[in-house]
């Protein structure tokens, strides 16, 4: 299941959102303001990306330039803490499904992510089945 990771005014989620629907492939859309991310969520997509915190965080977003926090010096939980409590540090669209994961919207990445997607749904074997089922439930 594709599950995207998206927040209101966002050009490239409504990008991604289209993208998707004229591909006829389901998703899951889970707007971060409204739906708060909780600390597992967090890390199973840290766990996810290729270079850690770079990928999803922006460290141009205001509050971290405001406040000078030190992203990098952050224990795992003091930084899933610090998401919980300021989403809007997240880059934005995420895209994640069972194999791959995408931050942003590029047209020709968003190509090769669907055709690496795979078809077929974690099964229960899948050792992120907690947070890839919660997510379904949600649904």
């Amino acid at each position: 299941m594709i599950v995207i990771y998206t927040s209101p005014g966002c050009s490239s989620c409504r990008k991604v959102k289209t993208y998707l629907k004229d591909k006829h492939l389901k998703f899951i859309e889970k707007n971060i303001f409204n739906t708060l991310l909780n600390k597992e969520e967090i890390k199973y997509l840290i766990s996810r990306t290729d270079n850690g915190t770079d990928d999803i965080i922006s460290k141009r977003s205001k509050i971290i330039q405001e406040n000078k926090y030190d992203i990098d010096s952050m224990s795992i939980n003091e930084l899933c803490d610090f998401i919980v409590s300021n989403p809007s540090v997240l880059k934005r669209p995420i895209i994640i499904d069972d194999k791959n994961m995408q931050v942003g919207y590029d047209e020709e990445e968003i190509e090769l992510f669907n055709k690496l997607k795979s078809i077929s749904r974690c099964e229960e074997e899948c050792p992120h089945y907690d947070t890839c089922g919660q997510i379904r439930k949600e649904c």
